[in-house]
Parts: C-alpha cells; structure tokens; sequence
C-alpha cells in the first residue's frame, strides 16, 4: 500500500488518494456485509466512528509522510505507533505491559532505525527531514495507535463493520478537502488507487483479526516486520539497495518480533 501511495502521490494529491482508497474498501465492505447478511449499524456504533475518525487522521498523516518523505523514513517513524499503542491500551483497556515486551519492542525501534537511518537521528551528509513533515508522520503513529486500541475494544464487532465504518468516515472526511484540488487521474492512476484501495482492504481485515486475538501491544509489535518489506520495495522499484547496516537492522527486527510471537 506505500509503495502504491508514494506512485500515486507523485502526481496526485495527498486527500484524493485517500478518498479513492476509501470508496474501494466502502464498496468491498458492503458488498461482503451485504452477502452475509450483515447489519450495518453494529453492535456499538459510537465506537465504530471513534475508530473511523482516528484512523481518518492518522491515514491522512501517514499519506503525506509517505508521499513527501523518503519510504523508509516514512515506515520508520510511522511503526513507533506499536509502542504508544501498548502504553493506550494499558491505560484505556487495563492491558498488563510485560517489561519483556516494551525491551523488545525498544529493539525493534532500534533495528527499525538502523534500516532507515533517518537524517534527523543520525546526521550525515544528507540534509535533515522538514521538521513540519516528521511532526505530521509522528502525530499520525500517535493517533493510529489509539484506533488501534479501539479496534481491540470492538473485538466482539464483525471486522467487516469496522472496516466499513472507518472506509466511510474517511471518504466523507476527504471530500471537502478534495473538492478545491481535484485532479482528474489518468488511467495508470486509477490503476494505481485501485491497488491502493485493494491492498489496504485485504490490510485491514488481517490487522483487525489479529487484533481480535492479541493483545494491542504484542499484535502490534509483531507488526514491525513490514518496515522489511519497506527496504524490499525501495530496492526493487526505487533503486535503494539496503547496506549493511540495513541488513543488521532487518535481522534486529525479525529476531525480536519472533521473540514477542512466542509468548
């Protein structure tokens, strides 16, 4: 889904990417919620659109990083949503926080970082990130983390619900800001957003599933795996083969987020 994103965002504005991503899982929802002869409303519809309005906002700041800032940068800030999720869910839900798990989920920041190598962590010659950008991309992590929270307080709610809540809320949240700067997209860039919206959809429902079945904290940790698939894609369509340190920092991650599967 970024690397559909960052394509898309060449050429297309940040809000339209999101209010296409937002019909596709609208309309895949419905239609699935409609075949099993689902309710529409859910069981508890108040938070359904608290986690419509979340996720809103952190997926509209976490497009605009991806979009103007380097992938991985994007990735890295963005999966420290992980660990604000385990402190939420600790606080709202009255989750336990094993010291095992926020020691690996520190590691997983740190392999996380050795991939990325952000210029604003580890100077260089490269100029520093805009700081309005890195301020945006970590606002985002912060309120993904409580949508994720939320999802894991609706885990008795079908997944197709939520998903359909949080596809309609964002797409009647994009509208206004899409309207002053729409762009009629070219057929590579419908191509595009239907990607974006498919892979976010199938996204989705494992995220809400694994959610449903772990612990906030652990679920989201064990996702620290795709900032992986982040230096895969960057290599293979953008030319940025990962170094060394790149490939210590992608053993780093998977190693501690085998450790937090196992228990």
């Amino acid at each position: 889904m970024s690397l559909l994103v960052k394509l898309a965002g060449g050429t297309l504005p940040t809000m339209e990417i999101v209010l296409a991503r937002s019909m596709v899982m609208a309309g895949l929802s419905a239609g699935a919620i409609v075949a099993t002869g689902g309710d529409f409303r859910g069981r508890e519809p108040r938070l359904l659109l608290l986690r419509g309005v979340l996720g809103f906002v952190a997926l509209t700041c976490f497009f605009y990083a991806v979009i103007h800032l380097p992938l991985a940068e994007a990735t890295v800030i963005h999966f420290t949503s992980p660990v604000f999720t385990a402190l939420i869910a600790a606080v709202a839900l009255g989750e336990s926080l094993r010291g095992r798990e926020m020691l690996l989920a520190a590691l997983s920041l740190c392999g996380v970082a050795l991939v990325a190598r952000p210029a604003f962590l580890f100077g260089g010659s490269a100029s520093s990130l805009e700081a309005t950008t890195v301020l945006i991309a970590l606002g985002g992590a912060m309120v993904s983390a409580g949508a994720y929270t939320t999802v894991r307080r609706l885990r008795n709610e079908r997944a197709m619900v939520i998903v359909f809540y949080f596809a309609t809320v964002s797409g009647l949240g994009a509208i206004p800001a899409v309207i002053p700067v729409w762009t009629t997209p070219t057929p590579m860039e419908l191509l595009l957003l239907l990607g974006v919206g498919v892979a976010t959809h199938l996204g989705q429902l494992c995220l809400i599933r694994g959610l449903r079945s772990e612990r906030a904290g652990r679920a989201m940790t064990v996702g620290y795996i795709q900032i992986v698939f982040a230096a895969l894609w960057g290599a293979l369509v953008f030319g940025d083969v990962p170094d060394g340190w790149s490939v210590v920092g992608a053993l780093v991650i998977i190693a501690s987020t085998f450790f937090v599967s196992r228990n």
